[in-house]
């Protein structure tokens, strides 16, 4: 049974560079809460990078 559904749902989702279509995309992004927890950790890992070449130079 090849028909209808199958090829519509596959017409739909066309895989991206990224690997994933647009919709599924659009429905991660609603599952996700930004900022994720991984831009605030790595925000908060170069602000304490650039804190700490700051006061090695006024040691």
């Amino acid at each position: 049974m090849t028909g209808g559904p199958e090829r519509t749902i596959l017409a739909v989702h066309v895989r991206g560079l990224h690997g994933m279509c647009a919709g599924c995309r659009v429905w991660w992004a609603l599952l996700v809460p930004y900022p994720c927890w991984q831009v605030e950790w790595a925000t908060s890992r170069q602000a304490r990078a650039s804190v700490a070449r700051f006061l090695s130079g006024v040691r």
